[in-house]
């Protein structure tokens, strides 16, 4: 959805009496789609992960009642998703801003569907801005809202406090920086999603995410403890193997030593064999020595 960006808008503080449309019906919740359900749910979730990573006393809380006027209680909103901090008190089934404890939201969040678009243009960012809150988003991935003079629809428009006013400080496609939470809020998709980065390449992680990254890394570590004990099982097996080269290389010149006496005494043997025929030869092809001749025969 392309969006169309108006002048921003601010809306006074007032003290004036509430409408009777600001009236909230105990009990009632208003249906919500599956669709929108998965994106209030990622939202909620990702809020839940980094308060828990930083260890921060808020609590987030998804369509539980924000009511503001002591004098009025029935006056109040229900935000699809609102990071409340200090944490309200546990099992509150409602955020009463005048009570002790309890502090209007710091980031309220409305995912607008087609039963929600009037509420969320027109008249919930008034409402917001009474309750207190720090810093509305509101999410339009379809299309649906208009305001009361037809301006619209817009993806994603921030309002933000400052000064006694409640000032719509964005309008458009995203992303846009969150002061209160010092986060970019990123479109993605047809989810609206918070990250370090304007680009939207590191986002807070929903709890399934988490679980999924860890798991990842569980893996991976299995797998690079697998990696290792292989190569040191071939590392094992080739020192295994180069010592039974070594060995069978010294069997080898042991066996060619060995055959090298063999020779060198079967050859010692036939030269002496060779020297005693010789000798024999010798002796019997001597001249036989000559007898001297008898007295008698002169």
């Amino acid at each position: 959805m392309a969006s169309r960006t108006p002048l921003p808008v601010a809306l006074r503080d007032s003290q004036e009496p509430p409408p009777n449309d600001w009236l909230l019906s105990d009990g009632f919740n208003m249906p919500i789609t599956p669709q929108t359900q998965r994106r209030n749910d990622v939202i909620q979730s990702s809020f839940e992960v980094r308060i828990a990573r930083e260890g921060r006393d808020a609590a987030v809380l998804a369509n539980v009642a924000l009511r503001w006027d002591e004098a009025h209680k029935r006056v109040g909103v229900d935000p699809d998703v609102m990071w409340v901090e200090p944490a309200p008190p546990p099992r509150a089934r409602s955020v009463f801003t005048w009570r002790v404890g309890m502090a209007p939201p710091r980031v309220a969040v409305e995912i607008v569907s087609r039963r929600t678009a009037a509420k969320d243009y027109q008249r919930g960012p008034e409402k917001y801005g009474a309750s207190g809150t720090r810093e509305l988003w509101v999410f339009d991935p379809e299309g649906y809202g208009r305001t009361a003079d037809g301006r619209g629809p817009w993806m994603l428009q921030v309002w933000r406090r400052a000064r006694g006013e409640f000032r719509c400080v964005y309008r458009g496609d995203g992303p846009f920086r969150s002061k209160e939470l010092g986060a970019w809020i990123v479109v993605a998709g047809d989810l609206l999603r918070v990250a370090d980065d304007e680009a939207g390449v590191r986002p807070w992680p929903t709890a399934h995410e988490l679980a999924a990254a860890e798991e990842a890394a569980r893996a991976e570590a299995e797998r690079q403890r697998a990696e290792a004990e292989r190569q040191r099982a071939e590392a094992e097996r080739r020192r295994a193997e180069a010592e039974r080269q070594r060995a069978e290389a010294e069997r080898q010149r042991a066996e060619e030593a060995g055959a090298r006496a063999e020779a060198e005494r079967r050859v010692a043997e036939a030269q002496a064999r060779i020297r005693a025929l010789e000798a024999a030869l010798e002796q019997r092809n001597a001249p036989a020595p000559q007898r001297p001749k008898s007295r008698r025969a002169r």
